[in-house]
């Protein structure tokens, strides 16, 4: 097979363009669509596109500027659909790809654009070319598309390496010939090997397929995982840059480069999202360089906790991170994979990692919700793209006390049921009534392919659209507020200087942000005009854990406080 150049010269970094004159992607409001969990339009128990399109009214009315889909393609469901066994289909469960491409048609319609994940770090391991390759001799070329080694010990009995699984346990598994493959996550998602031309033309064809059936962009998966050292060698305890055997190596890039001069060859040019999970930030800046990726999750934000001194640094480090490469910072509260903000915010450890993710911790779940209010208020008013998780702006907590026999999470099964997994975060939307499924399926006997809490019906879309107190009415009025830019074509952020327990900062001439984390209630300055607060303010005093927007007087001079010296280009 000829070789395929994979080299793309990198781009100089660009000067930033005024706020009127930037592209969609910079300031939109994203919505993530676990798809089977969001509506059921057939009556079977699984969320399908139809339920989506159905729905995109709501959606709209929300407020948000593009729909990002979580796997819709056919799959085995080793990893709910992150296990991928033909892309350029759709899972008959959800529907088909004519269906689809009404949807995409139909929301562009209503001003709302499509973005859809794809996984490059693996496929499914009943995909086509894992097939073939299990079939294959060792040293062929069909196997040379996995990391297909031979083991170690005597009689290579034992993984070529200790690399270990996210989802725990060994990275290898061993098949009926002896050799072993690897899987950075579960055993039925082997991993690609991107030292081959035929990986990077297949994905490259990918890319194509979707963004010229109308997809505004993509979301990579696992974006900092593909490259592998190829002499596999093992985890060091403290790897210098670039130096991890299988984590943000340098080669990497290319890759992104490429598929950057892919998406800027259609007239609309399409947008590159992705997920990298680094806490270096000036390694994690460089994916965001004008030729690679446009913009990529702040999962800092995402995992802080709720104190005001590690969220003022998470929010300071984001922007300055973006700063010198001009890429804007996203900011998310939640997704498929984390505990919701209502259930996260409501303990003693307001923060988030998998490691300490554990069932049965005691839960305030109204302190919960009160932070979770005032924490997309704040999240909203900052610079930047905001990814939204469905069900966030209903206030869903965490689903709780799954029994063992419906879960379906590989993080529970693989850790012992350890870790509680990602089920409880991924539990079916209430739209409507008084009983499961809560308007989730027009069949009240269909079983949801997650059961849903009994006591979800004050939760529904149905339930809270008319209560002007309730969360999706915060949401849809923030976010109302967002789109009119009350900043002006400000994008900067002037940290004020409110006292160490709340956070505040201005925008453009006028708009400012005020958070108070602190037990000793704010007086908002005077002549300040509300704008939208979390909680019902008690004439104009902020009380604990609440986000107030306001137009400060014209005459007001508000106190600064001391800001860090930007992040110099040179640094990258």
């Amino acid at each position: 097979m000829g070789e395929t150049d994979t080299t793309v010269a990198a781009a100089p970094l660009r000067e930033a363009l005024p706020v009127g004159q930037r592209p969609w992607w910079r300031d939109a409001v994203v919505y993530q669509v676990y798809i089977r969990s969001f509506a059921d339009a057939n009556g079977d128990g699984t969320g399908d596109i139809e339920g989506v399109r159905e729905h995109l009214p709501y959606l709209a009315a929300l407020g948000v500027d593009a729909l990002w889909f979580n796997p819709w393609y056919p799959s085995p469901l080793a990893d709910s659909g992150y296990d991928i066994s033909d892309y350029r289909s759709i899972d008959p469960a959800f529907g088909t790809l004519w269906e689809a491409e009404r949807l995409i048609t139909e929301a562009h319609e209503l001003g709302i654009r499509t973005i859809v994940d794809i996984v490059p770090n693996h496929i499914s391991s009943a995909h086509p070319w894992f097939t073939q390759a299990l079939a294959a001799p060792a040293g062929s070329p069909e196997r040379g598309l996995f990391w297909f080694r031979d083991g170690t010990g005597e009689h290579g009995e034992a993984p070529p390496n200790a690399w270990q699984s996210i989802f725990g346990g060994s990275a290898w598994t061993q098949v009926e010939d002896g050799q072993w493959y690897l899987h950075l996550f579960a055993p039925e998602q082997p991993d690609l090997n991107w030292e081959r031309p035929e990986v990077w033309a297949e994905h490259e064809d990918i890319l194509r397929f979707w963004f010229e059936r109308g997809v505004a962009g993509v979301r990579i998966d696992s974006a900092a995982l593909l490259v592998k050292d190829p002499e596999l060698s093992e985890e060091p305890a403290e790897p210098g840059a670039g130096e991890h055997p299988f984590t943000d190596r340098d080669e990497l890039h290319e890759i992104y480069r490429r598929w950057r001069a892919i998406a800027d060859s259609y007239e609309e040019p399409r947008v590159l999202v992705g997920e990298v999970w680094l806490p270096d930030a000036e390694r994690f800046a460089r994916y965001l360089r004008p030729d690679e990726l446009h913009t990529a999750f702040n999962f800092d934000f995402l995992a802080c906790p709720w104190e005001p001194g590690p969220m003022r640094v998470s929010i300071k480090s984001a922007l300055e991170a973006h700063a010198p490469v001009d890429a804007p910072a996203t900011w998310v509260l939640s997704n498929h994979d984390v505990t919701r903000p209502v259930t996260r915010y409501g303990r003693v450890e307001t923060g988030f990692s998998f490691e300490a993710k554990r069932e049965g911790t005691p839960t305030d779940l109204a302190l919960g919700r009160r932070r979770a209010r005032a924490a997309a208020l704040l999240a909203m008013a900052l610079p930047g793209s905001m990814y939204v998780y469905q069900g966030e702006e209903l206030g869903l907590p965490e689903a709780e006390n799954i029994p063992p026999a419906r879960r379906q999470d590989p993080m529970w099964l693989r850790s012992g049921g350890v870790d509680p997994g990602r089920d409880g975060c991924r539990v079916p939307l209430p739209w409507s009534g008084t009983q499961t499924p809560f308007g989730f399926s027009p069949n009240p006997a269909a079983q949801p392919w997650l059961d849903q809490p009994a006591d979800w019906a004050p939760l529904s879309v149905e339930a809270q659209i008319d209560d002007p107190e309730s969360m999706l009415s915060l949401y849809r009025t923030g976010l109302s507020i967002r789109r009119q830019a009350p900043w002006g074509e400000h994008d900067e952020l002037k940290w004020l200087d409110y006292g160490d327990p709340v956070i505040a900062f201005a925008r453009g001439d006028r708009f400012v942000c005020i958070v108070n984390f602190g037990t000793e209630p704010i007086e908002l300055p005077e002549g300040a005009e509300v704008l939208v607060a979390s909680t019902l303010l008690d004439g104009n005093t902020v009380a604990q854990d609440t986000t107030v927007w306001f137009f400060q007087a014209e005459t007001h001079t508000p106190p600064e406080a001391e800001t860090n010296p930007p992040l110099q280009a040179e640094t990258l």
